[in-house]
């Protein structure tokens, strides 16, 4: 499908990486991996021709299409949702604009019998053949689909894209990416902007793709659940391995060590040699030997090991004071955006040392209650802050705060005080910001590099509770741990909005789903939650089953209205039946995914199969609630 040999790209006379050579083929979906600044969004950009590199070749297919997701887009606005989501229907849409033109003449010409109305209709039944093989009557529901897919409701669809926030629209762009017929698609960090449901739906999609996948990306689960390969840019160079994410970590390490021993047994032999060299040369009827050792020595293939980058940001989250037991109260809080009512009588109580996570849609109002809580948002109804609190906040769009007319080092001067501007470097120098680095100017850094340096920013103001709206954005895995080690370290109060499933695990022990303007407590961390969510629907089918149950006041009823209920009831009792034989056998699919994804993804058929059990669930569920409603309507 694409063939690159020998790629390389240098900047400001250092090379991001040279004389790379790799193949893309169809079912490849590869997770792009590396450090911030390694060169990874540039890869994209060079695989879909935005850019040119400095030395190598892109061999493909002229017919080729390539699908781009970047992390920054343009809109034109004035569309709605539907509207620039049809713009991936380029090719429909002009069939629809020939085929309407041929219709109006049509309907506006009398000359039925003429050679050239006979025309307007070969040339009208050409275009809706055309227009039924591309898929013409299908695309409007295919793109319902996909945005509902995505979390768009059916009310979004006729608002202007220019009323939704940017992580709105780049779902958008995303959708109009996966409703083209795309042979490969490049993906730059596509769950930035997505909520936890939304993430789960595109694992989904992306597993049945059947063109190629690049996809950089720093959420570890999202990689495992959705890639077959793993490429590495580190130090200029790439490791390429097909395994997922956390197998090629395993696998890489495995192959390192095995260098080592290797690399360690061969240096044995060469200092073994280089000394019966040494010994031989000083006998003269020892000298042909000598020459032969050496000639032997300079036709070693050394064995090299693979270089690796553990260069890590140091991070740790002091307590500046001790706050009282109750660090923030909010009673009654609403919150409007114009018309649009995002939280409505928000009851909340944060206490001294917790660790809490708010979770849900886009939309729901998580960023916003942040936002109430630091004093940047004005709300109706009440909210506390508790004695000697001192608030730290790492906004969502942090990063866009930053000047980038402003060097490192300058960005931080500015926002240190007296007693920590002597500091500045060795935050700098622990944040990966050293020597020439504090010179460059923010405009040139990857987003990575931007969030790094908003959160070395932090660390120069006291606080003891700690709110952060999705600090993961744009930072690379490492860098992501280092920052999940030092929040579990961190022994202050943190409220912490995010989707990231893998990096939430352990780390709260309280969340907050917003949902339709209010919020839900779960005491526990994400997976209970989400094992709470799918239990959820469940749960409403025992509460309709115990309302049947409860006695009722006995009334007189006929023979035949016996049988009519005993048959309803022996109904339900059979759908149940099956729900619960069908929920097994799923649940125990889903353990051997957990356990050996790939393997049980081998088999023949395997996703067509699951698929249908979950079809035939759904099914038995709309039966359920039918038979539930007629013996209901056939009881009163």
């Amino acid at each position: 499908m694409m063939n690159i040999h020998n790629l390389s790209i240098s900047f400001q006379g250092e090379y991001l990486f040279e004389d790379i050579t790799f193949k893309l083929g169809n079912g490849d979906r590869v997770g792009l991996i590396g450090k911030n600044g390694a060169g990874k969004s540039t890869m994209l950009k060079i695989l879909s021709k935005e850019m040119e590199p400095d030395t190598g070749q892109i061999a493909a297919d002229k017919e080729l299409k390539i699908g781009f997701l970047k992390q920054d887009i343009d809109f034109i606005q004035g569309r709605t949702v539907l509207e620039e989501s049809y713009e991936a229907f380029t090719e429909i849409k002009t069939l629809e604009a020939k085929m309407e033109e041929v219709n109006t003449q049509m309907a506006e010409r009398t000359d039925y019998e003429s050679d050239s109305y006979h025309q307007l209709m070969i040339d009208i039944n050409d275009l809706q053949h055309q227009y039924e093989v591309l898929g013409g009557y299908n695309y409007q529901g295919d793109t319902e689909k996909i945005l509902q897919g995505l979390g768009f409701k059916r009310e979004d669809f006729d608002k202007l894209t220019d009323t939704f926030s940017g992580g709105w629209r780049m779902r958008i762009e995303l959708a109009k990416l996966l409703l083209q017929n795309n042979d490969i698609l490049l993906l730059d960090e596509p769950t930035n902007h997505l909520d936890i449901e939304s993430i789960i739906w595109l694992e989904n999609f992306l597993r049945g793709y059947t063109g190629a996948v690049v996809i950089v990306s720093h959420d570890k689960m999202f990689l495992d659940n959705v890639t077959n390969r793993t490429i590495e840019i580190s130090l200029g160079r790439i490791y390429d391995y097909p395994k997922p994410y956390s197998q090629y970590l395993v696998l890489r390490e495995e192959l390192r060590t095995q260098q080592l021993a290797s690399q360690k047994n061969q240096q044995k032999q060469i200092e073994h040699t280089e000394k019966l060299i040494e010994k031989f040369r000083a006998k003269a009827s020892k000298a042909t030997m000598a020459q032969s050792l050496i000639k032997k020595l300079d036709k070693i293939d050394r064995i090299e090991v693979d270089e690796d980058d553990n260069s890590v940001m140091t991070l740790n989250f002091p307590v500046s004071i001790t706050p009282g037991k109750v660090v923030v109260e909010a009673e009654s809080v609403s919150k409007s955006y114009g018309d649009n009512e995002v939280l409505r009588n928000i009851n909340l109580l944060i206490e001294r040392d917790s660790k809490t996570a708010f979770v849900g849609q886009n939309g729901q109002g998580k960023s916003t209650l942040a936002k109430i809580m630091v004093g940047d948002v004005k709300y109706r109804g009440t909210l506390k802050l508790g004695h000697n609190v001192q608030l730290g906040y790492f906004a969502q769009n942090q990063a866009e705060y930053l000047d980038g007319n402003k060097t490192v080092h300058e960005t931080m001067i500015d926002a240190a005080n007296e007693t920590n501007r002597s500091k500045v470097r060795d935050i700098l120098g622990s944040f990966l910001f050293r020597g020439e680095e504090v010179d460059k100017y923010v405009s040139v850094l990857s987003g990575g590099e931007r969030n790094r340096l908003a959160l070395a920013k932090l660390m120069l103001q006291p606080f003891n509770v700690l709110i952060m709206d999705e600090p993961t954005n744009h930072l690379d895995i490492k860098s992501k741990n280092v920052l999940k080690e030092a929040l579990k370290r961190y022994e202050g109060t943190l409220i912490l909005v995010s989707h990231d499933r893998d990096f939430l695990q352990g780390l709260t022990n309280k969340v907050y789903e917003f949902k339709d303007h209010k919020i839900k407590e779960y005491l526990g961390d994400i997976d209970y939650y989400l094992e709470q969510r799918k239990v959820e629907s469940l749960r409403e089918v025992e509460k309709r089953t115990a309302v049947k149950q409860e006695p009722k006041e006995k009334k007189q009823t006929s023979y035949e209205d016996q049988k009519k209920l005993k048959s309803l009831n022996n109904r339900l009792s059979n759908v149940e039946s099956k729900i619960n034989q069908l929920e097994k056998k799923i649940k125990a699919i889903d353990v051997e995914l957990e356990i050996n994804y790939e393997e049980t993804t081998s088999k023949p058929y395997f996703f067509d199969s699951y698929q249908k059990l979950k079809s035939d669930l759904e099914d038995l569920m709309a039966q359920w609630e039918t038979v539930q409603m007629e013996i209901e309507a056939f009881e009163n």
